[in-house]
């Protein structure tokens, strides 16, 4: 009796670390595939946050240009993604329609002379 109760819930245990497995194993094909790929030239960001331009890769290193004439040296691993510009020519003829029809909008406070609140004595 108490094997069928338990049962399901293995069952349902099993499938959920299965997929999750499964999903794993994905992501993980996917940043080997991005690893391979990486060539000179390449805009990526590193797992830091730093965004650079490849100007060198060995197996194991990628130097990235982070400022014009500073290089320095990353381990392949910390490379996180690529950098792509997806940009429709469409999407820029719209945009260029809307900001020259209205005016552009700031959350920005323009701050002006404060008033002296200082009382000499």
């Amino acid at each position: 009796m108490d094997l069928v109760v338990f049962l399901p819930l293995l069952i349902i245990m099993g499938a959920f670390m299965y997929f999750a497995s499964r999903r794993q194993k994905k992501a993980m094909q996917a940043t080997i595939d991005l690893h391979n790929s990486l060539t000179v030239g390449d805009e990526v960001h590193t797992t830091s946050g730093l965004r650079g331009t490849i100007t060198g890769i060995t197996d194991d290193e990628v130097d990235l240009e982070i400022a014009p004439g500073v290089v320095t040296t990353w381990m392949k691993l910390a490379v996180r993604d690529r950098i792509t510009d997806e940009v429709d020519d469409d999407d820029i003829d719209d945009t260029e329609d809307i900001a020259s029809s209205a005016e552009p909008t700031s959350g920005a406070t323009e701050l002006t002379d404060r008033p002296n609140t200082k009382t000499d004595s």
